[in-house]
């Protein structure tokens, strides 16, 4: 784990830098609402609707972040990424695979 992000959180610049780094290779996916469950609810629902993302779900905006900034970061310090290892047989394995080949 990144040393600042174990010590100091995350912080919007991050979160702006990972937005950048990402968004060539994701979908900007719709946010959708829906008036019948907003009456059940009884206040107004948003759903943000990743299912149409790379892969079929969040994950692929993680992962695409995880192995770009590892990649950018082994660069730095002149060296090759050496791979990316992960251990999953659903939607985190596809998002890692995705990004990794790119």
């Amino acid at each position: 784990m990144d040393k600042v992000l174990a010590t100091e959180g995350i912080s919007l610049e991050m979160v702006k830098e990972a937005a950048t780094r990402v968004a060539p290779w994701v979908h900007k996916t719709p946010v959708l609402s829906s008036s019948s469950l907003d009456q059940i609810a009884g206040l107004q629902l948003f759903f943000k609707a990743e299912n149409f993302q790379k892969t079929g779900s969040f994950k692929a905006r993680g992962a695409c972040n995880a192995v770009f900034h590892a990649m950018e970061e082994s660069k730095k310090d002149g060296k090759k990424l050496p791979g990316i290892v992960t251990h999953s047989t659903g939607n985190h394995g596809q998002a890692v695979a995705y990004a990794s080949s790119k």
